[in-house]
């Protein structure tokens, strides 16, 4: 936590590595948070924690209970599905945009990263693997020229991530992610954007659909019904 806490600003250090934790399960759902224990281990002051852990509530990442204190919630279904709403609105009309407009530098990096992908699938870095499915995604927002759908799509985002987690220890899952990501890369590339929507779409999809299999492997992750 106190390496990811490095670069950048304090307080969005702090909230960038408690972020990462709580999605990562490193902090489960359940746990009673003390601003003086965190800030301990990300070494930092107690302020930047308060702050980051103010932003974390309004991701629905973390919950203040009166009288009892801070802690990290539980995986919410419902709260699953917002996210995916809002993340698929956003990243469906960016990619749009994209379509057809990338230059072959735009090109090269997207390859390169497809490229890194293959190489933590093979490798078996479920890590690397999650990193780089962002930066791809991060990449696509961006060279649409609408950037602002990466970072709002971040913010809503926080619940499904922490099941996006939870699936990619599974080797396959990453191959199947891995071929997803390459159809949808080919129709962006050729200027198909309905072909892209619709691969994107269902590329999004499919964490929806191994929700059921992902809350019966891991029950003390989520909430009650």
């Amino acid at each position: 936590m106190e390496e990811r806490a490095l670069g950048g600003s304090v307080g969005d250090g702090a909230y960038v590595a408690l972020r990462t934790a709580i999605v990562t399960a490193q902090l489960a759902p359940g746990r009673r948070l003390s601003e003086n224990e965190l800030a301990g281990l990300i070494g930092v002051s107690r302020t930047p924690v308060r702050e980051a852990l103010l932003r974390l509530r309004d991701e629905r990442l973390v919950e203040v209970v009166p009288q009892l204190g801070t802690f990290v919630t539980f995986i919410d279904e419902d709260a699953v599905a917002d996210a995916h709403f809002v993340r698929e609105s956003l990243e469906v009309n960016a990619l749009r945009h994209a379509a057809g407009s990338l230059d072959g530098d735009d090109l090269r990096a997207i390859e390169d990263n497809l490229d890194a992908q293959e190489r933590a699938a093979d490798g078996d870095d479920d890590q690397a693997f999650a990193r780089l499915d962002d930066e791809l995604h991060h990449l696509l927002c961006d060279l649409s020229g609408r950037a602002a759908a990466w970072r709002l799509s971040e913010r809503a985002r926080g619940q499904l991530d922490r099941v996006r987690r939870l699936s990619l220890p599974d080797p396959g899952y990453r191959r199947q992610m891995l071929a997803e990501h390459r159809a949808l890369v080919a129709a962006v590339a050729v200027g198909d954007a309905d072909a892209a929507e619709r691969e994107l779409r269902h590329h999004l999809r499919m964490v929806l659909s191994s929700l059921p299999d992902i809350r019966r492997a891991h029950p003390e992750y989520f909430q009650e019904a």
